[in-house]
């Protein structure tokens, strides 16, 4: 099989935009590659890619919370409603072969087989924030591709998750029924950076605990300011087991991309996320190409010895540019 470096960007491009899966599939491996061979004709894809705008979301939450199962059911019924629907599920990334653990397409494989949609698992690659280096440019590309909905479904380690909100409009936390225990281990900063919230597996006995953990965050959300001037986040119950509260959390989120486009909030918000996305980028790009050059491992050594403290080392760094 042909590497996508391989093939010339206007034959990439143009598979992309006419919904060709092999040739989406090629292209996202090339936009999230880290090879320093793979960054120019990445760039140049992405370059030849027609600018699109879809609905842009993230899931994030705590491990056991359920957002693989309420994201399937999710992504159905948006399906049903004649749209299409992208998922770049960022997975934990095993640190001897680089690739994803969990493999979160086999956890929705009923929305993955629909043709209307495409579920991507992706290893995060160490990345902290809960998303991978490449996953901005995978939303670009399934843009491109006509998705009408974007999701990126975060690690969720449930504590850096906040830059899972720098890649979308809306940031959805979904919450376990044990929500209380839940914000204990949750950083202020994805509080602050949620739009909604779900507390999921509201079914069976779990309801009266699912209502309470409801009323703790809401509780809390109240001694923090909202992401989103003007908008109240609305903490909502919903059972992807059952299949309830899925139509109303469509609706909230709706609501909040509504929101945004009449407040005049949404070209300004991604318009900042390029800026960080380019900041981020720009620090990863000067890391690398710091580290192929030798005289980095001789600073090492003398920071290792104690010749050289960590700042006098870092100014000598950057003189090697």
């Amino acid at each position: 099989m042909s590497r996508a470096r391989d093939i010339p960007t206007e034959d990439l491009a143009r598979g992309v935009v006419a919904g060709d899966r092999t040739a989406l599939g090629r292209a996202l491996t090339l936009v999230e590659s880290a090879a320093l061979d793979d960054h120019e004709p990445a760039a140049r894809l992405l370059a030849a890619l027609p600018a699109k705008t879809a609905l842009r979301i993230a899931l994030t939450g705590a491990p056991g919370a359920g957002k693989s199962t309420l994201l399937e059911v999710l992504g159905m019924h948006v399906l049903e409603r004649g749209q299409r629907v992208g998922v770049l599920a960022v997975d934990p990334s095993s640190r001897r072969s680089g690739g994803s653990i969990l493999g979160d397409k086999t956890r929705m494989n009923v929305l993955a087989r629909d043709p209307r949609a495409f579920v991507r698992p992706t290893p995060s690659s160490g990345e902290l924030g809960g998303v991978a280096p490449g996953t901005r440019e995978g939303v670009r590309v399934l843009e491109a591709a006509g998705f009408d909905l974007i999701v990126v479904e975060t690690v969720g380690v449930g504590q850096s998750e906040v830059e899972a909100a720098s890649l979308v409009d809306t940031l959805v936390w979904i919450a376990g029924p044990s929500g209380g225990d839940e914000l204990q281990g949750i950083k202020r900063g994805l509080v602050e950076s949620v739009d909604v919230v779900v507390v999921n597996k509201a079914d069976g006995e779990r309801v009266p605990a699912a209502h309470r953990a409801k009323a703790e965050i809401e509780a809390a959300l109240r001694y923090v300011p909202s992401a989103t001037t003007g908008w109240s986040v609305p903490v909502m119950l919903a059972s992807a087991l059952e299949r309830t509260g899925i139509a109303e959390v469509y609706g909230a989120i709706m609501q909040h991309r509504a929101h945004l486009d009449a407040t005049g909030q949404l070209a300004p918000r991604r318009r900042q996320q390029s800026i960080e996305a380019f900041r981020r980028a720009l620090d990863r790009a000067l890391v690398a190409a710091l580290s192929a050059r030798p005289e980095l491992a001789v600073i090492e050594q003398a920071v290792a010895s104690g010749v050289l403290s960590v700042h006098a080392a870092v100014e000598r760094a950057l003189a090697l540019r």
